[in-house]
């Protein structure tokens, strides 16, 4: 069974289409990178699986059951939820706002110390949350996504305000979290951090789906080059120096990435190469590629 299951889904707004057909299937244990730009139906797609909407059209299933069912609630304590604005009662202490949280999700807040240990606010956990820094709030606001230990665990953008230790605590804990069977959608603008934590990545754009699948299935899609970057006094092969671009000593050479390994053992033979570096396109660039061909493709009549 998939644990989160989209078929042929459309929503709108007054007449005004936020998602368009879109198909998705989630298994247990994989972590989903759900990408695009302000408006391209990201937060929609989280209200559907989270049943705080309907859908106008298609069927949204969520562990085999329809979400927005009332019968459905024993499966939101399955659900863990942090969203990109997170905000708390600020007379509150940490550890009461995890305790009213649990309370709201049947759960013995007895688990609400060892998430403060686990977010890194067991000393604050007793401070009012109007005293807490942004990062603070927004590691609070994990604590809260992680009560109960959920199954399915939806995080919009969820780096925001961390500083860079604490944004390398966060993915070492949902690597942890897949290890024990959760699954999770990460929404994200900071591509290059998330790239090596997703199995896949599901790229949106004005409620459609541009593209689909892993970074190795991206690049596929996208055939955008492999990049090396040399360095030294050296005279590259003909059918090579006719696509490199040199700059003094420094050169840039694209081939596709079928040829790749072809061209690097070309390269490390050449006398006076000093240092080469390979660039395959990244989360970012394939991001980029996708919206831009959109965009491109909208525009043409």
């Amino acid at each position: 069974m998939n644990i989160v299951e989209l078929q042929q889904v459309e929503k709108s707004y007054q007449g005004v289409s936020a998602l368009h057909q879109l198909n998705l299937e989630l298994k247990q244990g994989e972590v989903l990178g759900l990408f695009g730009h302000n408006g391209a139906g990201k937060t929609t797609t989280i209200k559907l699986i989270l049943g705080l909407i309907a859908a106008t059209a298609g069927q949204v299933r969520v562990f085999g059951e329809d979400p927005t069912q009332s019968e459905a609630r024993t499966l939101r304590r399955q659900l863990g939820f942090l969203q990109e604005n997170v905000s708390f009662y600020d007379q509150l202490t940490g550890l009461e706002v995890l305790q009213y949280f649990a309370r709201l999700k049947g759960i013995p807040k007895q688990s609400c110390h060892a998430l403060l240990e686990q977010v890194g606010l067991s000393q604050a956990g007793k401070r009012r949350v109007k005293t807490y820094s942004k990062g603070m709030r927004q590691r609070l606001g994990l604590a809260q996504a992680l009560l109960g230990e959920p199954k399915l665990l939806l995080l919009d953008e969820p780096t925001v305000g961390l500083d860079p230790i604490a944004t390398q605590d966060f993915y070492r804990r949902i690597e942890q979290l897949k290890e024990q069977g959760c699954t999770v959608i990460l929404c994200s603008h900071v591509l290059p951090g998330v790239e090596k934590y997703i199995d896949r990545a599901l790229i949106l754009g004005r409620g459609k789906l541009l593209a689909e699948g892993s970074v190795n299935d991206l690049r596929q899609q996208a055939d955008l080059p492999a990049t090396f970057h040399l360095q030294g006094d050296l005279t590259l092969p003909e059918h090579l120096a006719a696509r490199a671009n040199r700059d003094g000593r420094s050169m840039r050479l694209d081939v596709a990435l079928q040829d790749k390994m072809t061209t690097m053992q070309q390269l490390i033979v050449l006398p006076g190469l000093e240092n080469v570096d390979v660039h395959l396109p990244s989360l970012e660039d394939l991001y980029t590629h996708f919206i831009e061909t959109h965009q491109v493709q909208e525009a043409t009549p």
